[in-house]
């Protein structure tokens, strides 16, 4: 029974067969075409690439919550904070808390990155106005942006929906700052292996990449946040970790290569950026960059964004920089070709400087 004596759940809110839900994690129901925009979902009702199309398309409500017969819903905002320091945010985040209570709202947890000068608040309100009344008079620090987003696709993107605990001889100010690097792996020709090989040996092929890409996003602390079917989409708190990755996963399908009849060949793409800029979607420009250049990425490449180059630090390891018409991107997008047949002495070196 639902909140109020209300029978049933409103239009936006229809019930789904649990059984076709498969969301974060494991095999999607939907096309590849729809991945980006559904993991980072801006949860409007009324929105045909939002809320109400993933619902028609099986997947169940889970941004948000019935409360004293209304939908709370999940906001993430963000903060320009400039010279304003951990401690400080810390604090502000506990007056945060001391108030929530007298306008319905709980905040859940918060980022900062004190060298960009952002923070980043996630918050469980009844709208983001009221969210923000919390805020002005809590500490005055007002967001600048803010996005409705699903809990799951947090979860999945930075790790935590809750604020971590405090380990021994760590300060509670010292918190994660929520930039992260995307990384997108295809295999090449999937459409055509299919038709040549069969469903199943297509399949075993793709458990094959799977395997290998699995553990090279476990040796380089990276989190798997969606299986697109012909690859995966991954996400890492260090741009190092994230090239270095991208690095690793191509060395180890040369070798696999090496020793097998049928050879997996496959492109990867990556961008890096902070959870809330300025689109309707929780990592939403950094998403689309990260898959764009993975699908502009030729057979055994790595392609990388102007972010990801500036920020790696190893200039001769990229190469090839060229400017592109990119889907979805008015201007052309600057892109770096990663050369990871070089990458080794040199890598140690740089990350050693």
């Amino acid at each position: 029974m639902l909140p109020n004596g209300m029978q049933n759940p409103p239009a936006s809110v229809q019930r789904v067969p649990m059984s076709s839900v498969s969301f974060p994690l494991g095999p999607s129901p939907l096309p590849s075409a729809y991945l980006t925009r559904l993991l980072a979902i801006p949860a409007r009702s009324n929105s045909k690439d939002g809320l109400g199309h993933a619902i028609q398309l099986g997947y169940p409500y889970i941004h948000g919550r019935f409360q004293r017969g209304r939908i709370m819903a999940i906001f993430m905002d963000r903060h320009d904070l400039a010279g304003t320091t951990a401690a400080d945010v810390a604090e502000a985040h506990r007056k945060d808390l001391d108030i929530q209570d007298r306008y319905g709202v709980k905040f859940l947890t918060y980022w900062f990155d004190q060298r960009r000068g952002t923070a980043f608040c996630l918050m469980d309100a009844p709208d983001m106005e009221t969210a923000q009344c919390v805020h002005r008079e809590a500490h005055g620090f007002v967001a600048g942006e803010v996005v409705e987003v699903s809990l799951s696709a947090v979860e999945a993107f930075l790790g935590r929906i809750h604020d971590p605990e405090t380990l021994p001889g760590q300060s509670s100010a010292e918190m994660d700052a929520g930039h992260r690097a995307i990384l997108f792996t295809d295999i090449v020709g999937s459409t055509e292996m299919t038709s040549r090989l069969g469903d199943r040996m297509a399949i075993e092929l793709v458990r094959a990449h799977d395997a290998v890409v699995r553990r090279c996003l476990s040796q380089a602390s990276g989190r798997e946040v969606k299986h697109t079917g012909d690859g995966i989409m991954a996400t890492f708190t260090s741009i190092t970790a994230a090239v270095d990755c991208a690095i690793a996963i191509q060395k180890e399908f040369e070798r696999y290569n090496q020793g097998n009849p049928e050879p997996i060949h496959i492109r990867i793409g990556l961008d890096c950026g902070e959870p809330v800029e300025d689109s309707n979607d929780l990592f939403g420009s950094t998403v689309q960059l990260a898959a764009r250049l993975c699908a502009a990425a030729s057979t055994d490449q790595v392609l990388v964004s102007e972010s990801i180059f500036r920020e790696y630090g190893a200039a001769d390891l990229f190469t090839r920089a060229t400017r592109r018409r990119l889907k979805g991107f008015a201007k052309p997008v600057l892109i770096f070709q990663c050369d990871w047949t070089k990458a080794g002495a040199q890598q140690s070196s740089s990350h050693t400087a």
